[in-house]
């Protein structure tokens, strides 16, 4: 059991000579924190237990900054710091506890706050050892026919992100590394040199003359560049959306490692941009801070006057050089639809493919009988579903330009 420290302010004793079981809490946590994904050597451990001694262990705000003047050598090690420490060292408070336990319960209506960044990888980290199995009696084996269950991957394949562990986490990063990601290339007006004889360079041609005074004259030659395209995403994160919304941004930020142009805008009833927070290397600790600087997230929301606002403000700047952008909406359009129909259009004609991820394809009986959704499926060119890895995988396969069924809008506007 860890050992308690009191609340801010109160002093504690200072560390005794010989007394070991500080030292092999500070062991245990650390041991915690390497878990969770911090990078701890022994040597760390050593320098955090002789801060300890050092200091005296005065406040709790003093031995919190000395552990994490040794533990926290990067910025977005921070939050998963601070959401173990808080846990791992929390105090006790029995006498509060028993006053709780013996008091009437009233009902919480209070709102309830979004969850901590990296508290659930603390969570399995610090409980590892108490929900370890117990070992296993000798029992007598039963053969049990497989050929018609679903195995741990597949079901994996298809278990909501929302819904996964931290270790179902970390194996779905590990799937989604392990995707063919877009690597589509567009032709660029800009030249770079080349041995294929396509174009001539006259520049190139010229200046290899004159460094031998024009005696030999060899032809150079250039080709088109090739590069990535820019991705935009805006997504909706209106109290319909914002559970697969969240779930779309840990797909962003894998996609944001390996692609350079990515730029992400979050809308509800209005537009913010959030490419700034998606490049932050911890996954967690992004999307903490999409909501952080989003005031109306699982708000209301208006697409087409959130559409009118990127093209009139942000199209120019992001949408060039053969852009593909990618529109997660349910398309449940409140207000006037002529809005939403016109600023569609407009999008559409300013991009090179626009794909609809709307999260209501995963039911079967899905059909188009919504003024927001008929309006908007005269504009784009695909239309998927995207809320587990296999749904991603099909998306990543799409955007690298390989075909893949069951992305043509046409199939929603003959029937109601």
């Amino acid at each position: 059991m860890a050992t308690a420290l009191p609340g801010d302010g109160a002093v504690l004793p200072p560390l005794a000579p010989g007394d070991g079981r500080l030292a092999d809490n500070i062991v245990f946590f650390a041991r915690t924190l390497r878990k969770a994904g911090l990078k701890i050597g022994p040597g760390a451990v050593a320098d955090a237990i002789e801060a300890a001694a050092l200091i005296g262990i005065g406040a709790r705000e003093e031995f919190k900054a000395a552990l994490q003047s040794v533990f926290v050598k990067r910025r977005e090690d921070q939050a998963l710091f601070d959401e173990a420490f808080r846990i791992f060292w929390r105090s006790r408070d029995l006498i509060g506890k028993m006053i709780a336990m013996l008091s009437p319960v009233a009902p919480d209506n209070r709102e309830k706050q979004p969850p901590r960044a990296a508290a659930t990888r603390v969570g399995d980290a610090l409980f590892a050892e108490r929900d370890r199995p117990s070992p296993v009696r000798d029992r007598p084996d039963i053969e049990v026919d497989a050929r018609f269950t679903a195995s741990q991957r597949e079901i994996l394949r298809r278990t909501d992100f929302a819904q996964m562990s931290a270790a179902e986490l970390a194996e779905a990063r590990k799937a989604l590394s392990a995707l063919v990601l877009p690597m589509d290339r567009t032709r660029s007006r800009r030249f770079r040199s080349s041995h294929r004889p396509r174009h001539i360079d006259p520049r190139a041609t010229m200046r290899d003359a004159m460094r031998t005074g024009g005696d030999l004259i060899l032809p150079r030659f250039r080709e088109h560049r090739t590069i990535h395209p820019p991705l935009v995403v805006l997504a909706d994160i209106s109290g319909s959306m914002s559970q697969y919304t969240r779930i779309f941004l840990h797909f962003l930020h894998a996609l944001t490692e390996k692609r350079r142009r990515v730029h992400v805008f979050l809308f509800g009833t209005r537009l913010s941009n959030v490419t700034r927070q998606m490049k932050n290397r911890d996954p967690d600790e992004a999307v903490s801070q999409c909501l952080r600087i989003v005031d109306d997230w699982s708000g209301g929301t208006r697409i087409g006057e959130a559409l009118g606002d990127f093209n009139r403000l942000w199209s120019r700047r992001v949408l060039g050089q053969g852009a593909v952008v990618l529109l997660i909406t349910d398309g449940l359009e409140r207000d006037d639809t002529s809005v939403l129909e016109t600023a569609m259009d407009r999008l559409h004609r300013s991009c090179r493919r626009l794909i609809w991820l709307n999260p209501l394809l995963r039911f079967e009986g899905f059909e188009a009988r919504a003024r927001g959704v008929r309006a908007m499926l005269a504009h784009v060119d695909e239309l998927r579903a995207v809320h587990n890895l296999e749904a991603v995988a099909d998306l990543a396969a799409a955007l690298s330009g390989r075909a893949v069924d069951g992305g043509d809008p046409r199939r929603f506007l003959g029937g109601r």
